[in-house]
């Protein structure tokens, strides 16, 4: 009974303490308000995240008649007065006082907290949604690369900031101090995005390896006992071979993209021996879209399948025969890549090739193809035995993929993207047919 009252006063505090802030008129006590807000939220028990978003869906929405009655006015004259009265009246309560929690000493760092909190609810209480699309709005706003710093992070860097990428790492784990250190060695850069209210959290980094040639496997770039290479001279790829968010409370804050491409201009600018950038990244989800049947019919464009690639991806899946035996009882029964016959290599290789260079425009693409593709990269190879990893064999059947950033072609490659074309060489071409 004292639990329930307790949590049923921390909650009028924090409801009073929104009203009180949001409709305060002056700039004087906006901060102590703020602090205010934030201070009763963090006393707000995870049963109670829920109650307070549906106070905000439910109470700072706009006003529907007023939001008709501008549009009435801007639609019958289309002036400057009636477009700002509409902008006005349109923008819900609640984009105000999320401006106004930011003004808090810690405002920024709370307000991501709070939407990592309101992402966790989003699956069982949909219409809260519309809070999201608010909050995340303005995050997309703060957020803007053109606000953020890019620092390399190397052994030199604060120590929280280290322990951040251990933590965070979510392609390839970091296997402690030791592996960390290997991936910080002179053949080996790590740079990352921070924002200036959050000077040592890391929102998101990308890992590279500094190499003679173009890599088709994985293991020896995150080998912790793997052989430095010193020579500058030697440096002729940069591959990206990690990018992780650092943060869940800004999924879908876009930052990777910029991130990537400012990273490309840095190496060159201090190796101009690199001509080359490329990733080697998973295919996550591959083989699960074979289970599935390999289907790319909601792909952007609309094409239809030619028939000698339709007839390929057919042969394809009766080779593997996933409808009489799993993929995970596959590997249970001991499946690996050296083993396999020829025709399930080639099976993989042609499916792969179709899942990537025909279906990642399509909505149910590949997320980490979509990712690359729309930052202008071209899908270059395909690569067997890529990851050997247990991730990677249950995922992809070991198969890995370098996309290609041509620093010259990024911006066309990416537009032609939108339109639901996807660039890819003649190599990845050739797979689609055996």
């Amino acid at each position: 009974m004292l639990e329930k009252l307790a949590k049923a006063r921390y909650f009028s505090r924090l409801t009073g303490a929104v009203n009180r802030l949001i409709s305060e008129r002056g700039e004087s006590n906006a901060v102590s308000m703020a602090d205010d807000v934030i201070n009763n939220y963090r006393k707000l028990s995870k049963d109670q995240h829920a109650k307070f978003f549906t106070f905000l869906f439910g109470k700072l929405n706009p006003d529907p008649a007023a939001v008709m009655t501008a549009a009435q006015h801007f639609s019958a004259e289309a002036n400057a007065r009636n477009y700002i009265k509409l902008q006005r009246v349109t923008e819900p309560p609640r984009q105000e006082l999320f401006r106004r929690l930011n003004r808090a000493s810690n405002g920024t760092a709370a307000l991501v907290e709070m939407r990592r909190d309101l992402l966790q609810l989003l699956e069982k209480q949909p219409e809260l949604t519309a809070v999201d699309f608010d909050l995340r709005h303005l995050l997309s706003s703060w957020f803007n690369p053109g606000f953020l710093k890019m620092h390399r992070v190397d052994w030199k860097s604060p120590a929280e900031v280290l322990e951040k990428l251990i933590q965070h790492e979510a392609v390839h784990a970091i296997d402690g101090w030791d592996d960390l250190r290997r991936r910080l060695q002179p053949d080996r850069r790590c740079f990352a995005f921070f924002h200036p209210q959050l000077p040592h959290e890391p929102l998101i980094f990308v890992e590279v390896a500094l190499l003679p040639d173009i890599p088709a496997v994985i293991t020896p770039l995150v080998d912790k006992k793997a052989e430095t290479m010193h020579q500058a001279s030697q440096y002729k790829v940069a591959a990206f071979y990690s990018i992780s968010n650092c943060e869940p409370g800004l999924r879908g804050v876009s930052m990777g993209n910029f991130l990537i491409k400012r990273v490309a201009e840095q190496l060159h600018a201090e190796f101009p021996s690199l001509k080359t950038f490329v990733t080697l990244s998973p295919i996550p989800g591959f083989v699960d879209w074979i289970a599935a049947g390999a289907d790319i019919g909601d792909q952007k464009s609309g094409a239809q399948l030619k028939p000698a690639i339709r007839t390929a991806r057919d042969q394809a899946l009766q080779i593997l025969e996933f409808n009489n035996r799993s993929w995970t009882e596959r590997l249970g029964a001991g499946w690996h890549p050296d083993n396999a016959s020829a025709k399930e290599k080639s099976a993989l290789m042609c499916l792969a090739s179709i899942y990537l260079g025909l279906g990642s425009a399509g909505r149910n693409g590949n997320p980490v193809a979509k990712f690359h593709l729309g930052n202008g990269a071209r899908l270059h190879q395909i690569n067997w035995a890529g990851d050997l990893s247990r991730k990677g064999l249950r995922q992809s059947a070991s198969l890995m993929v370098n996309y290609l950033y041509d620093l010259s072609a990024v911006e066309e490659n990416h537009e032609r993207f939108t339109r639901g074309e996807i660039d890819y060489s003649r190599g990845v071409g050739r797979l689609m047919t055996f």
